[in-house]
């Protein structure tokens, strides 16, 4: 399975909860490949606290693979690499977890001519074969690599290969309707995808949105004032409504992350030991387990 992280606004958590997904699917015992496509900010290595590579690499990353620079992208496996003990320590039922970063100081310059679309096809299709989930960080907006990936997968190695877009969007009224435009409007996904050779209702069919840092269904309760506390019901309902309106209702959710302390001051993995040790919320660590898990289940991905 290909899957592609996207947003329309940085500052999603998009990222984060894409290196979180990938975490979930080693420990249920998948060998997943997480390829770092943000051009601009290539710093997944952080994401696995991996000092050597927390910006990316300084030579022989995707960037450079991608211009024909390398043969080969570099890879790190992050069970191996990581700085963080508890990382280092996987049940023994566990896949493995592959990091492929980006160059070092990389920057939004490529073009998608079609020898970086051939590269990139063929870097997809050696990765897929090679491990059971290939998720593949996206710059934000319309980037050039959205481009770059709509292209490789509308190409016949790849056409019928099982590709997911999980589009990421804060709980706000900008993100909702930045996120909408990145599906539906000019020069968005399926606008795009349709100019590369993708059929725009299959293209739909394999896209979901996952909301982030979404507050707690009750959390007016806990507001200080009454007026406070109607006000934040009231927005809750019109979100909901906007979210629908703008096609991004509940049946074309994947689902949805909390608000977690520990990633408002540090964006990080959010593992079991730090549940366990009253750091890390419960609800966050069980999200992206059934994240993971709806990515895999076919049920969820029947025709919007």
């Amino acid at each position: 399975m290909l899957v592609f992280s996207t947003s329309d606004k940085g500052g999603t958590g998009r990222s984060v909860t894409s290196c979180n997904i990938a975490y979930r699917l080693c420990m249920s015992g998948r060998n997943v490949a997480y390829v770092d496509f943000d051009f601009g900010s290539p710093t997944a290595g952080a994401l696995f606290e991996i000092g050597t590579v927390e910006r990316g690499v300084a030579d022989g990353g995707v960037h450079s693979y991608l211009l024909g620079q390398t043969g080969t992208a570099a890879r790190v496996d992050v069970g191996t690499a990581t700085d963080r003990s508890e990382l280092k320590r996987v049940a023994p039922r566990s896949g493995r977890l592959v990091l492929f970063p980006g160059d070092e100081g990389g920057a939004e310059f490529l073009t998608a001519d079609d020898a970086v679309v051939t590269r990139c096809a063929e870097l997809l299709v050696a990765l897929e074969q090679e491990f059971r989930v290939v998720i593949v960080d996206l710059s934000a907006g319309r980037s050039v690599a959205l481009e770059i990936a709509l292209q490789a997968t509308a190409l016949p190695q790849l056409r019928r290969r099982t590709a997911r877009w999980l589009i990421f969007h804060r709980w706000t009224r900008q993100h909702i309707l930045a996120a909408a435009g990145l599906v539906y409007g000019p020069h968005g996904l399926l606008q795009t995808g349709a100019a590369c050779g993708h059929d725009p209702d299959e293209l739909l069919g394999s896209t979901r949105y996952i909301r982030t840092a979404v507050p707690a269904a009750n959390s007016h309760l806990t507001a200080q004032r009454a007026a406070q506390a109607a006000w934040l019901q009231e927005q809750d309902v019109a979100l909901r409504r906007l979210a629908t309106a703008n096609r991004l209702g509940a049946t074309a959710v994947l689902g949805a992350t909390p608000m977690e302390p520990v990633l408002q001051w540090r964006e990080q993995l959010i593992l079991d030991s730090d549940v366990n040790a009253h750091i890390a919320n419960h609800e966050t660590a069980q999200a992206y387990t059934e994240l993971a898990r709806r990515l895999m289940d076919v049920a969820s991905w029947e025709r919007l």
